[in-house]
């Protein structure tokens, strides 16, 4: 993959976890049982670190990271995690499943681009995060 078309890849799975930023905010905001609350806030945590690491590999490889803001489909997102969110915790974690869903299918076909291996270091190690957000959220859907 040429470096350019590297940077564009990198800046497309930035936007992602800026998205799911901004959709966690949504679904925090009605969770109130502390130790799950606790939890998806490492989530987001997750997410911003997956945005600096992210934004470090695109300044290295001379190109520009994605601004800190959402796009119309991260509007879309978060309006969704808003509208299912309304119901609760259960409705807050449904919506971030769907999320998680999407960013776990995002970054399972990155770690197959073909991008220097730091690079591929660092979506490894963002898609074994998203892929535990997923289980443990759909695990605290089950035990409810």
């Amino acid at each position: 993959m040429a470096e350019n078309d590297v940077i564009k890849q990198l800046n497309s799975l930035i936007q992602l976890d800026i998205d799911a930023v901004h959709a966690y905010d949504q679904g925090l905001s009605q969770i109130e049982e502390p130790q799950l609350k606790e939890r998806i806030t490492q989530f987001q945590q997750d997410h911003r670190r997956h945005i600096t690491d992210l934004s470090q590999e695109v300044r290295k490889l001379g190109g520009t990271p994605e601004e800190y803001s959402q796009d119309f489909k991260g509007y879309l997102i978060e309006g969704f995690t808003a509208l299912r969110s309304i119901t609760g915790t259960d409705g807050a974690l449904n919506a971030m499943e769907q999320n998680e869903v999407l960013t776990n299918k995002k970054y399972s076909d990155a770690v197959n681009w073909d991008v220097p291996s730091s690079t591929k270091a660092i979506i490894e190690k963002n898609a074994g995060d998203e892929e535990m957000h997923l289980q443990y959220i759909r695990q605290a859907l089950k035990s409810r």
